[in-house]
C-alpha cells in the first residue's frame, strides 16, 4: 500500500490529500493565487498621467495621453470638477505585400478616462487647452470669488 500510494501521479489532484504537510506547497499556493491578478495588472489599460499646479489664479495640469490624434481628446469642466476622456484608435494594417504578420501586439488601443476635483471652481470661458507631444496642457483659470473663506476666530 506504501508503494502504491509513493507511486502516485504528481498530477493527480488527489495526491495532495495522500499527504499532510501544509507548508510543502506554500511556493506553488502563492504563485497559483497571484499570477491571475498579476497578469490583469500587465493588460490592463494604462491610467492616463496627471500633474496638477496651482498659482493665485490658475490651475495648470498636464495629462500624458500619447499616440491620440487631438481631435479624439475631450475635456469637460463643470464647477470643480474636470474630466479628461481620450480614444486611441487602432491603424489599420495596410494591404498588399508589404503588409506582415503580427509578431507581437503590445500597443493597446480603447478609452482612457480621468476626472478629479479641484479645491476651486474653474472659469470655463478663460480656460485654454493645448495638446503637444502627446501631453495634453490645460490652463485652468479660477473663478472669482468662490474659493474658499477662512474665518477669523474671536
Amino acid at each position: 500500500m506504501a508503494n502504491q500510494l509513493m507511486s502516485r501521479d504528481p498530477r493527480d489532484p488527489f495526491h495532495a490529500l495522500t499527504r499532510f504537510d501544509p507548508f510543502s506547497d506554500m511556493d506553488e499556493l502563492m504563485r497559483d493565487f497571484f499570477t491571475p491578478m498579476l497578469r490583469a495588472r500587465d493588460t490592463a489599460v494604462p491610467r492616463m498621467r496627471v500633474d496638477i499646479a496651482e498659482t493665485e489664479q490658475a490651475y495648470m495640469v498636464k495629462a500624458e495621453i500619447p499616440g491620440v490624434n487631438r481631435d479624439d481628446i475631450k475635456v469637460a469642466i463643470d464647477g470643480n470638477r474636470v474630466s479628461i476622456s481620450a480614444e486611441l484608435k487602432q491603424e489599420q494594417g495596410q494591404e498588399g505585400a508589404e503588409a506582415g504578420k503580427a509578431v507581437r501586439n503590445e500597443r493597446l488601443y480603447g478609452q482612457q478616462y480621468r476626472s478629479f476635483s479641484l479645491p476651486q471652481e474653474v472659469d470655463d470661458s478663460n480656460s485654454q487647452a493645448r495638446y503637444v507631444d502627446g501631453v495634453l496642457q490645460l490652463t485652468l483659470q479660477k473663478k472669482a470669488g468662490t474659493g474658499g473663506k477662512q474665518l477669523q476666530i474671536q
